[in-house]
């Protein structure tokens, strides 16, 4: 009877440290959280023949709360923000992506150029990591890597920043 008590014991405490890992990775993240190392996840598409232009990868990543995924994507500028000017420097706008979901983009300013001339209405190609939050993410990493590894851009009016 003692085995069987300590077996269930020894169960139950796996089973609530699994759930609390669970719950910590699928924690909002904060703008702080994002300038951590990133892994490419690669998610399989909801049907064959879907290309990027319609964000498909983007949409499963918000649909299973994924994060630090590398994707690349399309939208319209939503509305633009003001600068995060806390460390290093970022240029930050709203992006929809689709009726459901929009991204706040966090595009650093100190590793490269301002978008310019960005403006409500216009349409951008991108290329970042993704963090999962519950109000559709965050899109960051929109530069070139000066360590070299990964590295993502943003394509507006013909001219991609990175």
């Amino acid at each position: 009877m003692k085995r069987y008590a300590l077996i269930v014991l020894v169960s139950w405490l796996a089973a609530c440290q699994q759930a609390q890992q669970q719950s910590q990775i699928n924690q909002p993240q904060s703008t702080v959280e994002v300038k951590s190392q990133a892994t490419t996840l690669q998610l399989q598409p909801l049907s064959a023949g879907l290309t990027t232009a319609d964000n498909t990868t983007l949409k499963q990543a918000f649909a299973q709360k994924q994060s630090h995924v590398w994707i690349e994507g399309t939208g319209t500028v939503k509305k633009l923000l003001a600068d995060d000017t806390q460390g290093a420097r970022h240029q930050r706008f709203l992006v929809s992506v689709s009726p459901e979901q929009t991204l706040l983009f966090a595009h650093n300013i100190d590793l490269a150029p301002r978008v310019a001339d960005l403006k409500v209405g216009d349409q951008i190609s991108f290329k970042g990591e993704y963090i999962y939050n519950p109000k559709g993410g965050i899109m960051h990493w929109t530069h070139h890597d000066p360590q070299g590894r990964q590295h993502g851009w943003i394509t507006y009016h013909n001219h991609t920043y990175e």
